[in-house]
Parts: structure tokens; C-alpha cells; sequence
């Protein structure tokens, strides 16, 4: 029987990071309002997740203008976007450390294709308070991540852009598939994810014609 300090999907907060500003998509702060199969790109991680039964739902914005209430989610302002992705991990932990959570698990809003199934793969590698597990695609490990709460300080610490980095190559990765794990960076990026997940004589939501 797990402990009163295992990391459970029931204990854990959901901390979703969405305030990036988007510089390299070329339309700053419009990149998870794009359309992704009649969605927009940042809400398809939230509906992806939404049956699975975390203790909260965080998502950190920053001013795109998406409707993640609608999918259990407490939205939390990142006033200064410009400061780094570590600014928005703080937020988030600091709001789960408020709701006596055992571990977050912090995932990208521009990561479209995770899934749940592997998500419960990451606690079912969780341990105890120290528990550093993230998602491999066999060259680096990235996010989804999940922490115990012996790691809070930690990233309530961090700066910039890195920082978590160097912790999540030293913890448990837990594998996936490339397609699975694409972060849209992008438009090239986000015209091929289009490309490979849309069936043949879909409608072309750009262009309202078949697509060729």
C-alpha cells in the first residue's frame, strides 16, 4: 500500500505552463490560439487530461485568451512573461504548495499530442518525496515532468529559462514517441503537426476547401 508521501495522481496538481511569448512562432502571443483539428493548439493538452483525477488544475496564461476554465482549470496570471519560463513554474508550485499537494506535474500547453496513457506512466514510475521523473523520446528529457514536493523549494527557485533542466536529465525518464512528445515552436512546426495529423479529404480549416 503506497504511504502518505507516494506521489498519487490524487495528491498531485496539475500545473500547466501557457504564458510563453511565443518569439519564435512569429505572432507573439497568438501561437495557442491556433487552430489544431477545430481546436486551438494550447487546449488540446487540457482536454487530453481532463478525465484523469488530480487534487487541482493550474494553468499559468499570460494573455492568449483560451477557455481553460471550461476544462477544470484555476488560471493563474504571469504578469511578466518576459522573465522566463521559471517565473510561471514558481507560480504554479507556489499555488500547489497551497493546496497541501504531494507533487506537481508540470506540462507545456504547446505540447499538443501528449496523452493520458503516458502521463500515468510517469506516476506509475513515481517513488516518494524526491521523485523527479520526465518524458524521454530517446535523445532528451523534457516535460510532461513530474515532481514530488522534496523538489518544491527547488523550482520555487529557479530563474530564467533553464534551471529545471539539469534536475530532469539527472531523474527517471520515461519513454515515449517523438510524435507524442513535438513542442510547437513554430509555424513550420505546427504546419507539419497539421500535415501528419490530418486525415486524407479533411476540410482545410485555413483555406474552408478539401484539403489536396
Amino acid at each position: 500500500m503506497a504511504g502518505p508521501e507516494a506521489v498519487r495522481i490524487g495528491n498531485t496538481v496539475l500545473v500547466l505552463l501557457a504564458a510563453g511569448r511565443g518569439s519564435r512562432f512569429g505572432d507573439t502571443d497568438r501561437k495557442l490560439e491556433q487552430d489544431l483539428l477545430g481546436r486551438p493548439l494550447g487546449l488540446h493538452v487540457a482536454a487530453a487530461l481532463e478525465d484523469m483525477p488530480f487534487l487541482a488544475r493550474m494553468v499559468v496564461t499570460g494573455s492568449a485568451k483560451l477557455d481553460y476554465r471550461h476544462h477544470g482549470y484555476e488560471v493563474l496570471r504571469n504578469a511578466d512573461p518576459d522573465e522566463g519560463m521559471a517565473r510561471s513554474v514558481r507560480i504554479g508550485v507556489e499555488a500547489a504548495e497551497k493546496c497541501d499537494a504531494q507533487g506537481v506535474l508540470i506540462a507545456l500547453a504547446d505540447m499538443p499530442c501528449v496523452t493520458a496513457a503516458h502521463v500515468r506512466r510517469l506516476f506509475d514510475a513515481a517513488t516518494g518525496a524526491d521523485t523527479v521523473v520526465a518524458s524521454s523520446d530517446g535523445r532528451a528529457s523534457r516535460p510532461p515532468a513530474l515532481f514530488g514536493r522534496g523538489r518544491f523549494a527547488f523550482l520555487r527557485s529557479l530563474e530564467g529559462d533553464a534551471g529545471a533542466r539539469d534536475m530532469i536529465r539527472a531523474g527517471r525518464a520515461v519513454a515515449a514517441t517523438a510524435a507524442e512528445l513535438v513542442d510547437v515552436d513554430t509555424r513550420g512546426e505546427l504546419e507539419a503537426l497539421r500535415d501528419l495529423v490530418s486525415p486524407p479529404g479533411a476540410i482545410d480549416r485555413r483555406a474552408g476547401s478539401p484539403g489536396s
